[in-house]
């Protein structure tokens, strides 16, 4: 295009014939000048200066990683870093003394930092603290109650929520109060219509767990055990185990409490129903890959009925490797203490059975110890 518009040929003829703009040829030819073609930089660079003003200078590059040549050989303290060659240029009057992250950047660029990067590792599977919830040859259902939500000129009201891990099977009941008898009612009404699951998973509220001045387990467990369903209580204080209710907590909240006005009760269970119906229409495939047990037809409900099967308590030990459960202190292993086990409560074998738990390698749950453990049999009184 130079060599053309050199010889005499017009900007606008050669910016056809080379099917490119005229500002194009226009640049070009201002870039070469009057220069023969051989001197010419014909390399494409971005606009602006070459080296940035405020850059710093390659000498003051070259005193921070003498320094730190230094610093790392003959230190008393063993210090290196950026805020150790910050104050021995403090030290040595040095005239203009860069910032301690801009020390950092010179020391990266340069290749010269000993500190490894964060190691970012993948997440345990969901329901890894369930190995055959997550192997995927059981199902879990998650419960929690969304409290405090006022009704505009109405009482206040409570959601119990549920899902389901493997089949996102949701349920919606809104209530003025959330009972343990409320619980039961909703919880078989899901099953009967649905399935049993293997594991029914909640918090520590004493709506499920039970009332906390007796030593006995609750009406909701008492519920679930007599149909063959483990109950399992996440750690208390800690919201890891039950981010699935809890996701779909703020997603209730974002999709239906917020999004509509609710004038009544009845127009809250109206639009939860709604919007479960919905659900479960748009993850209706999922659960066509999970079986579900069905509802025995000749159940019925005894609270003073004899206790079988297990109990899973999801705990964390403290400083002494010991943890709380059914108001009581047990002993795991005072060499993992501050860790997660999995108190598994066998009401058949009168025993507790302690795994160790650890995120960093979900598949390694090895059982720590066995505390024996009977079930006092009284009468339920709750």
């Amino acid at each position: 295009m130079v060599t053309a518009v050199r010889r005499g040929a017009a900007a606008r003829a050669v910016a056809r014939r080379f099917s490119v703009a005229l500002s194009t040829v226009q640049f070009w030819v201002a870039r070469a000048g009057d220069a023969p073609l051989r001197g010419v930089d014909f390399s494409d660079r971005p606009p602006g200066c070459r080296r940035a003003r405020n850059r710093t200078t390659a000498r003051t590059e070259r005193s921070i990683l003498r320094l730190r040549r230094d610093l790392r050989q003959t230190s008393v303290l063993g210090e290196y870093g950026a805020a150790a060659i910050r104050r021995e240029l403090r030290a040595a009057g040095a005239k203009s003394i860069p910032s301690v992250r801009t020390i950092a950047r010179v020391l990266a660029r340069n290749g010269c930092v000993d500190r490894r990067g964060r190691v970012r590792r993948p997440p345990p599977p969901r329901g890894w603290h369930l190995p055959d919830v997550a192997a995927g040859r059981a199902e879990l259902d998650s419960f929690d109650a969304i409290e405090g939500l006022k009704i505009q000129g109405g009482p206040v009201v409570e959601v119990l929520n549920g899902i389901s891990l493997h089949g996102r099977l949701a349920d919606c009941w809104p209530a003025k109060l959330v009972t343990a008898k409320f619980v039961i009612c909703s919880l078989e009404s899901r099953w009967r219509a649905s399935g049993l699951p293997d594991y029914a998973q909640f918090d520590n509220d004493s709506t499920f767990a039970g009332n906390p001045r007796f030593t006995g387990m609750g009406r909701v467990v008492r519920f679930c055990l007599s149909l063959g369903v483990t109950p399992v209580f996440s750690p208390p204080r800690e919201h890891g185990l039950q981010n699935l209710v809890e996701g779909f907590n703020a997603l209730y909240q974002a999709k239906v409490w917020r999004r509509h006005k609710m004038a009544s009760l009845a127009n809250l269970i109206a639009r939860s129903d709604a919007y479960v119906l919905a659900h479960r229409d748009r993850t209706a495939p999922r659960r066509d890959a999970v079986e579900r047990r069905a509802f025995p037809p000749r159940w019925r409900l005894d609270f003073d009925a004899a206790l079988r099967g297990r109990v899973i308590f999801i705990r964390r030990t403290d400083g002494r490797g010991r943890f709380v459960a059914l108001k009581r202190t047990f002993e795991a292993d005072p060499l993992w203490p501050h860790r997660l086990v999995r108190a598994e409560v066998n009401l058949d074998t009168d025993a507790i059975h302690v795994f160790r738990l650890r995120k960093k390698d979900p598949d390694d749950q090895p059982l720590l110890k066995t505390i024996p453990y009977r079930f006092p049999r009284t009468r339920f009184c709750d």
